[in-house]
């Protein structure tokens, strides 16, 4: 066994300091962008410019560019948030008040699923890629265009924030939380949700001749600006951005509960084919990753549990400006 590498209240309202999607209701038509918005760009190219979202590249994140991305997201998604959804709840999220504004959001995965979950709960989901927001469309929540950093949502708004796997390719994840306090009204709850690549799972039987192959994968994306273990600095970070009881949680899924193709998103090969586009990777290592896979999936004892963590803050009143508190860390 071994470690894996790798509607009480009003909606938040909409400055004009970025693009914005028109608000749908739960079942409404499909939202069209405002006049001013980014049009769709080329995402079959994977050499097309995308907005800048740190390491993160929906086009080259896995096989099948974009359209592998969107399948990706949706089975991470469905893997965990049971899971991660019962963490929210412990750390302050309720059905009432809002809104929820979700930086990040991508294909709507996510906001879809806090929808169905909580259906009185008012959803802003936010991302810098309009064409992977796009696809948001129809999730019940207002769709915004628009950097973690600089958000067009008037200070003390919010309810909650969330940021899931958003900071782990920021390469400083202090003004996207700095926004998210603002945005936040005083008593308003962050939930930051992310991984850490050295407890990231366990699984057995261990392949150890994958180590590498694992390593040029977070080396890459720590290259790129990213940090696939920022889980450990989670509750640092959320402190130094000026958050009060601030806590971590971890929480696990394994195929003891769920099929082991599930975790496929994770474990498969798909994550290393950009990689040997990229001459990261040779084709025998790849080669070597994808029939590991394929035995441990053929394995009727294999056993593997992912872990994630989700810390939480709070956002404090304006007589707390400039203090870190540190109670409330478990």
């Amino acid at each position: 066994m071994t470690t894996l590498p790798t509607p009480p209240y009003p909606p938040a309202t909409v400055t004009d300091r970025g693009a914005a999607l028109d608000t749908p209701a739960p079942d409404s038509g499909t939202p069209t962008p405002h006049a001013g918005s980014p049009g769709p760009a080329d995402r079959s190219d994977p050499n097309t410019p995308t907005p800048n979202a740190g390491s993160y590249n929906p086009a080259t994140t896995t096989a099948g560019g974009l359209a592998g991305e969107l399948a990706r997201l949706e089975a991470q998604a469905e893997l965990s948030f049971d899971e991660e959804l019962s963490l929210l709840r412990e750390l302050g999220l309720t059905a009432s008040g809002g809104p929820l504004v979700e930086i990040g959001a991508g294909s709507g995965a996510i906001t879809r699923r806090l929808r169905r979950a909580l259906p009185e709960l008012s959803l802003v989901a936010v991302d810098i890629d309009p064409d992977l927001l796009a696809h948001a469309e129809g999730a019940g929540a207002e769709l915004i265009v628009a950097d973690a950093a600089d958000l067009p949502l008037e200070t003390a708004s919010a309810q909650y924030v969330l940021l899931r796997y958003v900071l782990q390719h920021l390469p400083d994840p202090g003004p996207a939380l700095a926004e998210a306090r603002r945005i936040l009204r005083p008593g308003g709850r962050i939930l930051v949700t992310e991984v850490d690549a050295s407890c990231w799972g366990l699984a057995d039987p261990v392949y150890p001749e994958l180590v590498g192959v694992h390593a040029k994968m977070a080396a890459t994306q720590q290259a790129a600006g990213g940090d696939r273990t920022i889980g450990r600095r989670l509750t640092r970070l959320l402190r130094d951005a000026g958050f009060t009881e601030v806590a971590l949680r971890p929480f696990a899924t394994t195929n003891d509960t769920r099929p082991t193709d599930d975790f496929a998103p994770h474990l498969g090969p798909g994550r290393l084919q950009p990689l040997v586009t990229a001459g990261v990777l040779s084709l025998r290592e790849f080669a070597l990753a994808a029939d590991r896979w394929n035995r441990f999936r053929a394995d009727p004892n294999a056993w593997v549990m992912l872990l994630g963590f989700t810390a939480a803050g709070t956002a404090p009143d304006a007589s707390q400006n400039g203090r870190h508190p540190t109670e409330g860390i478990q």
